[in-house]
């Protein structure tokens, strides 16, 4: 009889099947595993209220430190969740003994060079390649996890508010997370806001007939840490679609009230260069004109 390891398969009701751990063949079986299936990022254990999904940006996205563009790095796998926030996942197995100290300042580079020279025109490309390789329509892809009355043009524009504002996501998967990457995980995550920095444990099990068992576990998220990043979420950057979509919330906005200031912004939009959202608890929003912000405009 094969030793138990706590993880079983029942098979109708009279097979139990003890499923023993093993390691990933190599760290593209890894990478490859999580490109066809981001659900292994259990969106759902990184934040119940509202599980994230995801979309697959690029796998290996070049990472540029100067302005003439040429790549130094790339990080494993680029994707977005609905919120439009970008999520660095950096894949190691537990074998790679970079997986400790080394992959942390990796990753941090990744982020703040990322932060400065990504452009939105350069991630709407290289997403829309990845779709190509697949033989999948980007639009179709992203409807996937568009918000009801979402367009296309107002994810991008989140995409590039969340980017200005550094609110991106920094995800360690490996196969075992040791406790040094825990603890400095989590210490991360406590210090840094708005960036969440969490570690994805991927532990594989098989029955050694075939089947294969895949068991996440999320590390990272102290309560000290969620509450830190929810007083954070409470003084957000905003942006047009948070800006409405809070007005529509608004219990004191009449819908009269509401379509007048869709009349304001609209000749914001129209005579302004363009529009410059506030941050904090309640969303404002003002226009440009010439060089300077007006000091004028409106503020809803």
């Amino acid at each position: 009889m094969a030793p138990q390891s706590g993880v079983f398969v029942l098979q109708g009701e009279g097979s139990l099947i003890s499923m023993q751990p093993t390691q990933f063949a190599a760290e593209t079986d890894f990478q490859n595993l999580l490109s066809r299936f981001p659900e292994l990022l259990v969106g759902d254990q990184i934040n119940p209220q509202a599980p994230r999904r995801w979309i697959l940006v690029k796998r290996e996205q070049p990472i540029t430190t100067n302005e003439d563009g040429a790549s130094l790095w790339s990080v494993d796998h680029l994707f977005l969740d609905q919120d439009g926030i970008l999520t660095l996942v950096e894949v190691k197995r537990q074998t790679d003994s970079r997986i400790r100290r080394e992959v942390v300042g990796q990753m941090l580079d990744y982020a703040a060079n990322c932060m400065t020279y990504w452009s939105i025109d350069m991630l709407q490309s290289g997403f829309e390649k990845t779709c190509a390789l697949a033989n999948r329509v980007s639009d179709e892809v992203l409807s996937d996890i568009l918000k009801p009355g979402q367009s296309t043009a107002d994810f991008w524009d989140r995409v590039k508010t969340n980017l200005e504002a550094d609110r991106i996501r920094l995800l360690f998967v490996a196969d075992n997370i040791p406790t040094e990457l825990k603890r400095i995980v989590e210490f991360l995550n406590r210090q840094i806001n708005p960036a969440e920095v969490l570690a994805i444990e991927l532990r594989q099990y098989t029955d050694g007939a075939g089947t294969r068992t895949i068991v996440p576990m999320v590390y990272g998220q102290t309560q000290n840490a969620v509450s830190r990043k929810a007083a954070g979420a409470q003084r957000q950057t905003w942006d047009r679609e948070s800006f409405l979509e809070s007005l529509k919330e608004n219990e004191d906005v009449t819908s009269e009230q509401f379509n007048f200031a869709l009349q304001i912004l609209a000749w914001m939009e129209k005579n302004g260069r363009r529009l410059l959202f506030g941050s904090g608890q309640g969303g404002s929003v003002a226009p440009t004109f010439g060089l300077r912000a007006s000091t004028l405009g409106p503020s809803i």
